[in-house]
């Protein structure tokens, strides 16, 4: 098909050069002229490639080639005149004069693409037409190059369920416009508009940098009318050489995203630094915390990364992810538990860690609450003995992973997160006391619930959602701060480079979040109506729950780091001699067995222990009568 417009293009092209004088143009030999132009055309087009293209699909490389292969024939056409006026194999009226040649060129070159875009344009109207009733009608929102390749993505896939109808765009400049025969429309009015105008019923978020204040206002608008928003990944994540956005690249929006923040911009050249060369050891390393630590440790160049944990399932999980990105370092998988202190101080003399990040932790309030035994077990007396096994063996730093509710805590879990950061705080400043140069420096960080981690709300809420409901809610003016687990993990990383021994470090949680709320819109997000498809009903506090969490405590104060989003909570520090006779009994009463004077003597620790919706506020009761 080529060759014959080349064909025809050349032949038009004499009359074009002469002005249609017949008596000028019967002085050539048109035909094996002009076939002869073919043939160079031809070779041209078997040296570009030109002709391999899927037609339906052309775009932008392809107008370039077909510019290369006319310009090759042109020379082509050229240096054959050039030959032929040397050796003098045949007359010269058999070739193209170079002025037809180039004109045969730029008539060609209009015929190829137009025929291909004529091909394009029938073959998306016969298959939109095809389509039409069983695809849904979407606007994009984005009219820069990430809209442009959604749209592509959309329109030149044969199976799509979405059909474009327009774009939506916060640019003023760009509304009333028209992208591939779509209108722009303007902001969210225009989204409104455009459902009104033209029936849209999906919304294609696809800004890649969009920010996520606007991104959250975008969503809500379309929970509001009652339309699905889907949204495209990262750039980064799709676009690389040869490979484009494709319409399975597309997702829904999840909740994920209209609680996400700025990103944190964070200075990994420290962190790097810090870490690279290092024998790093990660404590709960297979849990959410842990197992995300574990990920970006290993991208900051230890010498080894030692990477423990109890649970044997996750980490062998990990162990197979981490397999092929673990670099040039050495990982070590230990199946161990904190609370054997002689199997802890084996791995310090096996594998002399100059780092630990200790994520370890029973974390559920409500099982805490019915096992307190358990939770001091590991959350005090593990922290304390990995502390100590740090002191023993010269570990550089310390950092303890801890959580909001450690501040006036209602629950044993908080208490007991609680009393490990007393311990590790004052052990530093003991350390510091008795030698300004201890090598060990021990620093905790205290942050709020993490995005999807287990057992968290949001993995609750989506299983009830897919089971119809209703979704449990414990109290409808409960709320909780939430951080995604990649940015806790940063903001860790970068606390423990900053710290220099006895802090406890706060992160910036932004704000906090009505649980209903969330729910609420995690129901609208499956496409489902809340009270009418699924249920939401309040069971209740559990046992030890609070309706609001506190990164600091009435008597604590901050001041700023470096970093905008860490700060330093101003933490009076207990005397380490007494923590640690007031420790030593809390041990013996776990061997006795007896619940309530365990958690007595941990209220007589930890003064600002007020039980809430416990059976052990009954002890509460008791310490205001003896006071």
């Amino acid at each position: 098909m080529d060759a014959m417009i080349v064909f025809h293009a050349a032949f038009f092209a004499f009359f074009v050069r002469f002005n249609f004088n017949l008596d000028q143009v019967d002085r050539f030999q048109i035909l094996p002229a002009v076939f002869l132009f073919t043939i160079l055309s031809i070779i041209a087009m078997l040296f570009t490639r030109s002709y391999i293209g899927i037609i339906r699909h052309t775009h932008m490389g392809d107008l370039v080639n077909m510019m290369k292969m006319l310009g090759i024939t042109h020379i082509l056409l050229l240096v054959s005149r050039s030959i032929n006026e040397i050796s003098g194999l045949t007359d010269i009226s058999n070739f193209l004069p170079a002025s037809v040649g180039l004109i045969a060129a730029l008539l060609a070159f209009p015929l190829l693409i137009g025929y291909r875009l004529l091909v394009k344009e029938v073959y998306h109207k016969m298959l939109s037409f095809k389509l039409k009733n069983n695809t849904k009608k979407v606007a994009i929102f984005g009219a820069g190059s990430a809209g442009i390749l959604t749209y592509q993505a959309l329109v030149g896939n044969g199976k799509s369920e979405w059909s474009p109808v327009a774009f939506i765009d916060d640019d003023i400049l760009k509304s009333g416009k028209l992208l591939f025969g779509k209108r722009i429309f303007l902001g969210t009015e225009g989204l409104k508009q455009a459902i009104d105008k033209l029936g849209v019923e999906e919304l294609v978020i696809a800004i890649d940098n969009l920010e996520p204040k606007r991104k959250r206002e975008v969503i809500n608008i379309c929970l509001d009318l009652g339309i699905p928003s889907k949204i495209i990944p990262p750039a980064d994540q799709w676009f690389h050489v040869g490979i484009s956005l494709k319409t399975q690249d597309i997702r829904d929006v999840k909740i994920e995203d209209l609680l996400s923040r700025e990103e944190i911009k964070m200075n990994n050249g420290n962190v790097v630094q810090e870490i690279e060369g290092r024998v790093i050891l990660v404590t709960g390393a297979a849990g959410s915390i842990g197992s995300e630590l574990s990920r970006q440790l290993s991208k900051c160049g230890p010498s080894k990364l030692i990477l423990l944990d109890q649970a044997e399932s996750p980490l062998y999980d990990l162990q197979q992810e981490l397999k092929n990105i673990s670099g040039n370092h050495e990982i070590e998988y230990l199946i161990a538990d904190i609370r054997k202190r002689d199997r802890m101080r084996d791995v310090f003399d096996k594998y002399r860690p100059q780092m630990v990040f200790h994520a370890t932790a029973y974390k559920h309030v409500p099982m805490m609450e019915a096992y307190p035994e358990e939770a001091i077990h590991c959350n005090v007396l593990g922290t304390k003995n990995l502390a100590d096994m740090a002191v023993d063996f010269g570990v550089e730093k310390f950092v303890m992973v801890s959580t909001d509710k450690a501040v006036n805590p209602t629950n044993v879990m908080g208490a007991t997160k609680r009393l490990a950061e007393m311990y590790v705080q004052s052990l530093d400043h003991h350390l510091s006391f008795i030698n300004k140069k201890y090598p060990t420096r021990f620093i905790t960080t205290r942050f709020g619930n993490v995005l999807g981690s287990n057992g968290s709300v949001i993995p609750l809420f989506r299983k009830q959602i897919m089971e119809g409901g209703p979704l449990t809610v414990t109290h409808e003016d409960i709320v909780r701060y939430f951080m995604t687990i990649p940015e806790a993990c940063q903001l860790v990383l970068e606390a423990g480079v900053m710290g220099q021994g006895g802090e406890i470090f706060v992160f910036d949680m932004g704000e906090p979040v009505k649980i209903v709320d969330l729910a609420k819109k995690m129901i609208q997000l499956s496409g489902k109506r809340v009270g009418e498809d699924v249920k939401i009903e309040f069971t209740g506090l559990r046992p030890g729950e609070k309706l609001f969490e506190e990164l600091l405590n009435n008597f604590e104060m901050v001041k700023p780091t470096y970093h905008p989003k860490i700060k330093i909570a101003q933490v009076q520090t207990t005397d380490y001699s007494r923590l640690s006779k007031d420790l030593g009994m809390l041990d013996e009463f776990i061997d006795s067995g007896d619940e309530m004077e365990l958690v007595k003597q941990l209220k007589l620790i930890i003064p600002e222990f007020i039980s809430n919706y416990s059976r052990f506020e009954v002890l509460d009761k008791t310490n205001k009568i003896l006071n």
